[in-house]
């Protein structure tokens, strides 16, 4: 596998001199990453990434930061709420996703990730959220997108979340089905897909997840999690009580080389999770 790590982890508690594009790469590289996941405007402060600032320019700069340090976008990030429920809103979210996916193309990204969202206005799960009608809206939504997307050559991922629209395999699956697409992956991250009412299941949340979206799986999410009242936390794998045994055997079994991103780390820490990581896949 090859692990990378969410680029704005990296140097998040320093000043900012030690947060440009520049020097979170040379972090990244030195901390012993080979890929990153990128989003712009988390990196790149003082600028709204809107139609305009995702010209080609921002997308070769920005291949030639990553190139110097012999580094790969894993993935592009648009985490934006893709079933906005104000028409006017949403185009302008679509047309986001359309800058992203120029850009992706022209830097090599591997995929251009996003989560499906809820629909409302606030991204927050509602008692709509896992409703049929909003799994029909997020695919209406998302159809134009992956169109433009197979126009540039570009994937598109997107990462099912329990809290979200697409929140199982099967959803993710019903997705798949009716864009019917070769440019539409998914984001597999395991902690995710858990809450309180199925963590006494995850062994089984994670085979189903695997055996039926194997195929479409390009893009690996490691974290780890620990129970917060009725929440589960997100922290750095190594940290809490994820059982990875079973994502990193498929991982290195059926997925040779990908690439899987660390989340939630922090200047302390992301090389020890790197580091647990790695043992215990090559000791599988």
């Amino acid at each position: 596998m090859q692990l990378g790590i969410r680029l704005y982890d990296v140097n998040a508690s320093l000043p900012a001199e030690f947060q440009t594009m520049e020097s979170r790469t040379e972090k990244a590289r030195e901390e012993g990453f080979s890929c990153v996941h990128l989003a712009f405007s988390k990196v790149i402060k003082g600028t709204v990434f809107d139609d305009c600032a995702l010209n080609e320019g921002l997308a070769r700069y920005t291949k030639r930061v990553f190139d110097k340090q012999d580094l790969d976008v894993a993935v592009l990030g648009c985490y934006l709420n893709p079933v906005h429920p104000d028409p006017v809103k949403l185009k302008e979210i679509q047309s986001r996703y359309f800058g992203h996916i120029r850009v992706a193309a022209l830097l090599g990204a591997s995929v251009v990730g996003t989560e499906t969202g809820a629909p409302n206005a606030e991204y927050k799960m509602d008692s709509n959220t896992h409703s049929e009608e909003a799994l029909e809206t997020f695919i209406s939504g998302l159809a134009p997108v992956v169109e433009c997307a197979e126009k540039y050559g570009v994937t598109v991922a997107i990462e099912p979340v329990w809290k979200h629209i697409v929140y199982n395999a099967d959803r993710a699956l019903k997705v798949i089905d009716a864009i019917g697409s070769n440019n539409l992956r998914i984001i597999f991250d395991p902690v995710n897909l858990l809450y309180p009412g199925n963590i006494d299941k995850k062994d089984e949340v994670f085979a189903d997840t695997i055996e039926k979206l194997a195929d479409r799986i390009a893009v690996v999410h490691l974290k780890d999690y620990v129970p917060e009242g009725n929440d589960l936390k997100s922290i750095a794998a190594g940290t809490g009580e994820m059982d990875y045994t079973r994502i990193l055997k498929f991982m290195k079994e059926r997925k040779p080389y990908i690439q899987a991103t660390l989340e939630n780390t922090v200047n302390d820490n992301a090389v020890t999770s790197r580091k647990y990581l790695e043992e215990l896949y090559n000791n599988l």
